[in-house]
């Protein structure tokens, strides 16, 4: 199978390319820098040159491909405080994919994020709805309801770990427990984020693209429940910094970028996306991964 893949050279795209070449197909990246083409060559994977703003070529690199695995979004945007425009621009991208691919009855697996249940009051399933309020949840609702293509989603816990993770949400935790003194965790710390090792989310996609039925919602996750405070008592112990409630009205003071996410609570189960495709999560978890040091280390 050809697939083509946007964000194929970021986080969970590095992890992504080489299971997919593994099993035998053939890939070819979205790159939008020299250094991004020439880490795809180097894996073995085909290039196109582009970005998200260019609808034109990803209809093209759709058209040209057996299947599309849609990882990339505009973080920096969404860090740099303007989530609408990343999700306006996600929004764009997938409705480019859809209109080439409509009635082809190919794969499109587009990616969503497991603090959208935030406030739930339970775990959630893959039976969730997420509402047509936002751009991104209405992306995902696109895919999921495509007529005539194969159209699944892998949602994603915030805390997708691994020596691969430079720029994520852990990395983010640690910046703002070096520059405090202190490592943090919003009020009591019991708000819990869902983790799972980047490599078992590479096998996911990969699962998914090959055999998810149309209308697939997939949980790419391993652990359904890890605390807030665990998570900056296992960063306070690495970096051998105190462990403090950081009051919710200081979060953005603390947290930076992540202080309207930080004190959600999303526990997700991925027991059916499990059962469905046979997916088994083999890696290490996210406490062990940060007792590993890897987080710490200037890289």
């Amino acid at each position: 199978m050809k697939v083509f893949v946007t964000g194929a050279s970021g986080h969970v795209g590095s992890a992504l390319v080489p299971e997919l070449l593994r099993a035998g197909h053939q890939v070819v990246g979205l790159a939008r820098s020299d250094a991004s083409a020439a880490k795809l060559d180097s894996q073995g994977a085909a290039v196109r040159l582009g970005d998200l703003d260019d609808l034109d070529g990803l209809r093209k690199g759709a058209a040209e491909a057996d299947a599309v695995i849609h990882l990339a979004f505009k973080h920096d945007e969404m860090f740099a405080g303007n989530y609408q425009g990343a999700s306006d621009a996600d929004l764009a991208v997938v409705g480019a994919f859809l209109d080439e691919l409509s009635g082809t009855g190919k794969a499109l697996v587009g990616t969503g994020g497991t603090l959208s249940y935030s406030g739930l009051g339970r775990t959630a399933t893959e039976e969730e709805r997420v509402p047509d309020d936002h751009s991104r949840g209405t992306a995902r609702n696109l895919i999921v309801d495509a007529q005539d293509v194969r159209g699944a989603v892998a949602v994603l816990p915030p805390t997708v770990h691994s020596e691969l993770d430079r720029a994520g949400f852990i990395p983010l935790l640690v910046r703002a427990a070096r520059a405090t003194g202190v490592s943090g965790y919003p009020g009591d710390g019991t708000n819990r984020w869902s983790a799972t090792h980047t490599l078992d989310v590479a096998r996911l996609y990969r699962l998914a693209v090959e055999k998810a039925p149309a209308g697939s919602v997939l949980h790419a996750v391993a652990e359904e429940a890890v605390t807030m405070r665990e998570i900056a008592e296992a960063i306070g112990r690495q970096l051998n910094v105190p462990v403090e409630s950081v009051p919710l009205e200081r979060a953005q003071e603390h947290f930076g970028p992540l202080a309207n996410m930080v004190a959600r609570d999303a526990p997700t189960s991925g027991a059916r996306t499990k059962a469905l495709l046979g997916w088994e999560p083999q890696e290490p978890g996210l406490l062990a991964d940060l007792e590993a040091g890897f987080y710490f280390e200037a890289r």
